[in-house]
């Protein structure tokens, strides 16, 4: 299945849900469980995101304590 882009649907929300149903074989409780499936996905990838990004700023700070 390929995958389409946000921006590609986005000024059309009706017409991504229906790009979605339809990729669902037309069955909305799948694609409500399809969507909260990718939610999931994407608030670990963001989960994931924030801790790099503390880390690299915890790190950053503690080399430049370092240096003075």
């Amino acid at each position: 299945m390929a995958r389409t882009t946000a921006h590609h649907l986005s000024g059309y929300p009706d017409a991504a849900v229906d790009e979605i149903v339809a990729r669902c074989g037309g069955d909305m409780c799948g694609a409500v469980e399809a969507l909260l499936l990718v939610n999931e996905q994407l608030e670990l990838e963001l989960d994931g995101v924030h801790t790099a990004a503390a880390f690299g700023w915890r790190t950053e700070r503690r080399e430049k304590c370092k240096l003075q």
